[in-house]
């Protein structure tokens, strides 16, 4: 049996501006995989767990959609509820309410009593592949041996598993290691057999449940890469949760921010980036600094695309003769992307400066006033 590889197919529709529930037609980054078709989908989503007479929500109405080929991140706190959606969207936790829906089948709808429905929900599970946080490895099988397992429960021939089992370990760059034991790996190798592990079943959907969070920085980085591999190369749609803004920031086309069992802010990383005011742009790049007077502004600009490489500052200070001030920066390679955001000062209050404003808006810059709550601020974000 070998691995499937799918054909690759580029999509390049209208923008969608509902950055809560992105449309199937959002514009991705020019090397994604993604098409319209959302492969994973909650609606209304809730796990409220009761114990000792006490009752606790997880989550409180979770609506998310995973575009397929993509590489999605859900991130938050712990305690935000990203566990226990990502263990609902397998059914590995069963929803109190609301709907799970993977590779068009209502996986929620599989979950009755009896024994087809089990069977059935099996099934359904077994083409979406699983990545835990401490690998789950069996100490006393080798590492061949571990990532035949999910075929063994298949019913798959010990010639068939044997084959697939050494075609993943090469494809994760273990191949050298099928006879070694768990013990005997490092961080980084055991959880490469894992996401081999993840792979037997030729899954559709690649869940990874903090699977870099117990490993170093460097390992991280391999991980990571490897699962952008594996997105492009096999047409994965690749669904992880993380408390590490550095995860969304390296592999993610999309991702959504979890607090109190809700998702509060969601889209493509390019289209959160264009959002004024957006929690997880503003993570991804915090920059400091505070006004030197009152009668200041104090603005934070945005550059992506071919905006990044050129000099509009200077041309703004050129342009009105006004001392500009730099008060933080930074710049960095999100999905692809050049992306940088610096925090500026002019000289003034915001009235006085409504036509600076304007000119770096026209040059397609991300203009977010810092610390103005006026009407005319609102009015200039639109």
């Amino acid at each position: 049996m070998s691995v499937r590889r799918r054909p690759y197919e580029t999509h390049t529709p209208a923008p969608c501006r509902n950055r809560m529930h992105p449309c199937p037609g959002t514009p991705t980054p020019a090397h994604s995989t993604v098409t319209e078709t959302h492969v994973i989908t909650t609606s209304g989503l809730t796990k409220v767990y009761r114990s000792r007479g006490r009752e606790v929500t997880a989550l409180d109405g979770v609506d998310l959609h995973v575009r397929e080929g993509e590489v999605y991140g859900v991130i938050g706190q712990s305690g935000a509820g990203k566990s226990s959606l990502i263990r609902c969207v397998n059914l590995l936790e069963r929803p109190t309410s609301g709907t799970v829906t993977v590779a068009g089948q209502d996986l929620t709808a599989l979950a009755g009593r009896g024994p087809r429905a089990g069977r059935e929900l099996r099934r359904a599970r077994s083409r979406i592949g699983m990545v835990f946080q401490h690998f789950n490895l069996l100490s006393s099988r080798t590492v061949q041996d571990n990532v035949e397992l999910p075929l063994e429960i298949l019913g798959k021939s010990g010639k068939e598993r044997s084959r697939k089992a050494l075609e993943l370990l090469d494809l994760v760059g273990l191949a050298d290691k099928a006879k070694a034991y768990p013990a005997q790996l490092s961080g980084g190798q055991k959880q490469r057999v894992g996401i081999a592990r993840a792979l037997a079943g030729d899954p559709k959907v690649l869940l990874s449940d903090e699977a870099t969070s117990a490993l170093d920085p460097e390992t991280t980085r391999s991980i990571l890469q490897l699962l952008r591999d594996l997105n492009r190369q096999l047409g994965l749609t690749v669904l992880l949760i993380t408390h590490e803004m550095d995860v969304v920031k390296s592999i993610c086309d999309s991702a959504a921010l979890m607090e109190r069992g809700r998702i509060v802010e969601s889209g493509t990383v390019s289209e959160l980036l264009a959002t004024p005011g957006s929690t997880l742009a503003a993570a991804l790049f915090p920059v400091g600094g505070e006004a030197t007077g009152a009668d200041r502004t104090v603005l934070d600009v945005t550059f992506h695309g071919e905006s990044a490489t050129q000099p509009v500052v200077s041309q703004l200070a050129r342009t009105y003769n006004i001392d500009i001030s730099i008060l933080g920066a930074a710049i960095d390679t999100v999905g692809g992307l050049q992306v940088g955001r610096m925090r500026i000062e002019l000289p003034g209050r915001y009235e006085d400066n409504v036509v600076p404003i304007g000119f770096l808006r026209e040059q397609g810059l991300q203009i977010d006033v810092v610390g103005q709550d006026a009407p005319l601020v609102k009015e200039g974000a639109k």
